[in-house]
This record gives C-alpha cells, sequence and structure tokens, in this order.
C-alpha cells in the first residue's frame, strides 16, 4: 500500500500552505518552509516546530486564528523537518536525529535573516527546540512546549510504530482509511467520520492510483524498532533546564501520550514563572482550535513579541 516514490500527492492542506525551499547543510537537504506574514525587525516571529512524523500541516490554522486578535499581527515561520512532508528524504542507510533538526532550523533562521524567534514545539518539535536553547540561548526569545518535554513517554513511540505497522499490511484503501478513523478516534473522542478524515490526510494521502502513502519517511519508523511500552527513558532535565533563560509556556493534551500528567507537574514545578494549558478531550497532535487557546497563546506571545511596544491595554487608553 506505501511507497516512497516522489512527487508526495497533492492535498488541499498543502495548497494552503504554499512553501519555498531553504537549504541546510549539505545541499541534499531541502527544507520546506511556509511564511505566515511579514518577517520584520520589529515583531519577534514564532517558528512551529511538529511532532517526530508530523509536519507544518499541523499549524495550518493556528497563525491566522491568533493573528485576528488585538495586539497580535505576528509572522509565522511553519517548517517541515528532514524526512517530513515537503521537506527531502535522507539518503538510505542514514539517521534521522534531534541535533541535526536543530541544525535545520538554525539554518532555515539564518536564511530568513531572523536572529531570535519563539520557538513552538509539539512533540518531537519540543526536543528540537530544547536542543536548539542548548547550541544557541540567545537565538530563543521564548519557547512553547506542546506535549513535549524532557522525558518523553515511550507508548507514543510505540504506538506511532505499531499504527505504520498496521496501516502497511492492509490491501485496500477503504480499509485503510476504517483503520486510520478508529485510530484517530481515540484522540478525538466524538469527532464526524469526515473530521478524521481530514486529520488523517495530515500524515497519509491517496495518489493518483488510490494507494495510501505516508507524508514522512519510513526510515523515522524503523528507528523506532528498540523501542516497548513499558521502557523508561532517561529524563533530559539539564535539556530542559536550558530554557531558563527565556518565557516558557507548557501546553498539555488530556488524552496525550506522549507526555505523562508527572512530567508535566515536574515541569510547572520547576519552572513556576510558566504559562500553562490543558486542552481537554485531545490527544496528540492538539487541534489547537478553540478560542480560549488562541486567546491564551497570543497574551503568552504579546509579551515577547512586540515586548517593545505599549500594552494593548495602554494604548487603548491612550487612544
Amino acid at each position: 500500500m506505501f511507497k516512497r516514490a516522489t512527487p508526495l500527492p497533492q492535498t488541499q492542506l498543502f495548497s494552503d500552505l504554499p512553501v519555498r525551499t531553504i537549504t541546510c547543510g549539505s545541499a541534499s537537504t531541502q527544507i520546506a518552509v511556509h511564511v505566515h506574514g511579514e518577517i520584520s525587525d520589529d515583531v519577534v516571529p514564532i517558528v512551529c516546530l511538529p511532532g517526530y512524523v508530523r509536519n507544518m500541516s499541523d499549524f495550518a490554522g493556528l497563525p491566522a486564528a491568533i493573528n485576528r486578535l488585538p495586539g497580535t499581527g505576528f509572522s509565522f515561520i511553519l517548517i517541515d523537518l528532514p524526512g517530513r512532508g515537503r521537506s527531502s528524504y535522507m539518503g538510505k542507510g542514514a539517521r534521522y536525529s534531534t541535533l541535526a533538526d536543530a541544525d535545520c532550523v538554525l539554518d532555515v533562521m539564518a536564511a530568513l535573516d531572523v536572529p531570535r524567534a519563539v520557538l513552538a514545539g509539539e512533540g518531537h518539535g519540543g526536543q528540537v527546540a530544547m536542543i536548539i536553547a542548548a547550541r544557541r540561548p540567545l537565538a530563543v526569545a521564548g519557547t512553547i512546549l506542546i506535549d513535549a518535554g524532557p522525558v518523553t513517554d515511550p507508548r507514543g513511540l510505540v504506538r506511532t510504530r505499531n499504527n505504520f505497522r498496521h496501516l502497511t499490511a492492509l490491501r485496500s484503501a477503504p480499509a485503510c482509511r476504517a483503520a486510520l478513523r478508529k485510530i484517530l478516534s481515540t484522540d478525538y473522542p466524538g469527532e464526524s467520520a469526515a473530521r478524521l478524515d481530514g486529520f488523517a490526510q495530515r500524515i497519509y494521502a491517496e495518489d493518483g492510483r488510490g494507494k495510501l502513502r505516508s507524508l514522512f519517511d519510513s526510515q523515522l519508523i524503523a528507528q523506532l524498532e528498540q523501542f516497548e511500552f513499558d521502557d523508561v527513558l532517561e529524563p533530559q532535565w539539564q535539556l530542559f533546564d536550558t530554557l531558563s533563560h527565556v518565557p516558557l509556556m507548557i501546553v498539555r493534551s488530556q488524552l496525550t501520550d506522549q507526555v505523562r500528567r508527572a512530567s508535566f507537574d515536574e515541569m510547572v514545578r520547576r519552572r513556576r514563572d510558566a504559562a500553562t494549558l490543558v486542552i481537554s478531550d485531545q490527544g496528540s497532535p492538539a487541534l489547537l482550535e478553540d478560542a480560549e487557546e488562541h486567546q491564551a497563546m497570543a497574551a503568552f506571545l504579546r509579551d515577547i513579541c512586540r515586548a517593545d511596544e505599549p500594552d494593548v491595554g495602554d494604548r487603548a487608553a491612550s487612544a
């Protein structure tokens, strides 16, 4: 059912997110980048980093939703990390790594002449954000960790691998669609079949012959072979502490299998100054569709991205 040929199937999600390609590291690594808004020296942009096999479509609706609120007008940089979405795949036998992903993000920022940014990372993207903070602390103006932290829950990794194995064993597109609905209904209970189909299209799509294809390199799945549900992964609290110099927002989906509640609570304990947000009745990735979520994120971003400007209330009072 799956193949790794190019080009990728055209999806409406991709059509709505036109990209430019930026070369990172060696000339063989091409990174797909979508910029929402105008990057300027006056406003710190937000760089959005998706999860392990995810792509920029998980953030597709967020920039416009936040920029509809007062005192925003932020620029957003959406990135497909190597091997995901419309970015290039690595050669046979090569390994993907968080360190290499962080280098690519820094290369993208340099190419766009962005010396500092707020990093919004979901899952694996949050790990990448912490690596960037460790390597280049002055490049990070603030961080939003979404279902991400210094202690990765192996359940999410194993589930991603097992779901892929299950889907690749199916022999028809209708069977794959039904399986994807069942998989996604555990993360988004109560959602309609049409909505679940839309969520599935973020990382799987049918090509011109009706064959289902993953919108990520299968090598990413191969690198998960070592993990099991009951593994205890080494905490990386020293990596989390690299964010101590910047404002932090910690977001957790109630049904996530990427970060356990105990890890979330410990992050909040260690960073009592952090903004927090818990999203009810959702797994990962968080849909980030609710108005209250947009307002919370906008409030956090205003204090960083427009720190040198008068407060929204101050501007209204002086008008």
